[in-house]
């Protein structure tokens, strides 16, 4: 079965002022409509069209070499951004606030306080140079916070850790909340001011989503 784009779960002007509609229009319309059809078009007529993205991921490794590429490119930014938009929410509507139960304790048992945990997560984001995510994986039962290159992810694995390039190395896991820190997510807005963006990040953040991941990913 083909991999589909998602619908978001929320109207393109939803998360204004911190994320413009007209942002949000391109991004879901043009950039993950089009990682859904070059992932499509790379695994047509082989055994991974069938799999789940994560499975794929998982296994990069095994995908052809003429196939790997794009399927990294592609199917990585498919996956990034079908976790990415459901952990976003309206300011006050969902969106905002801070963690509560489990997750809220995992959290501080990681990184001593939310606010501790807020800041390894800015800098992370920040300080990825060029095209990329900042992520929150859980790993043995452990909240990390780390950052990929590009549309690559945790789940990759050592594959694109080869030569320690990748600061999700250290990191790994299944990830649980990412920020997407490619220009194109930001740049109508905030132009280069990432900073802003990532500033702006923590007023849509859905925490009950996150909490779900989190429970998924111990459970």
């Amino acid at each position: 079965m083909p991999f589909t784009l998602p619908d978001l779960p929320y109207a393109f002007d939803a998360l204004e002022p911190h994320i413009d509609a007209r942002t949000m229009e391109i991004h879901h319309g043009k950039h993950h409509a089009g990682y859904v059809a070059k992932s499509n078009a790379a695994l047509d007529g082989t055994k991974f069209a069938d799999m789940a993205p994560a499975d794929v991921l998982r296994s990069l490794g095994d995908v052809p070499d003429d196939k790997r590429t794009a399927v990294r490119n592609n199917l990585g930014g498919h996956y990034n951004h079908s976790l990415f938009w459901p952990c976003l929410a309206p300011a006050g509507k969902g969106g905002g606030g801070a963690p509560a139960g489990a997750l809220a304790a995992a959290i501080d048992a990681s990184f001593s306080s939310f606010d501790g945990f807020k800041s390894a997560f800015s800098d992370a984001a920040a300080n990825r140079f060029g095209s990329g995510w900042a992520w929150l994986t859980v790993k043995d039962g452990v909240l990390r916070v780390c950052s990929t290159a590009n549309q690559d992810n945790p789940i990759m694995g050592e594959i694109i850790c080869a030569g320690g390039a990748c600061s999700c190395q250290a990191c790994g896991g299944t990830p649980i909340l990412g920020l997407d820190v490619w220009e194109h997510a930001y740049y109508l807005h905030y132009q280069n001011r990432r900073p802003d963006y990532i500033a702006a990040f923590w007023n849509i953040v859905n925490w009950d989503q996150v909490a779900k991941n989190y429970a998924s990913a111990t459970g």
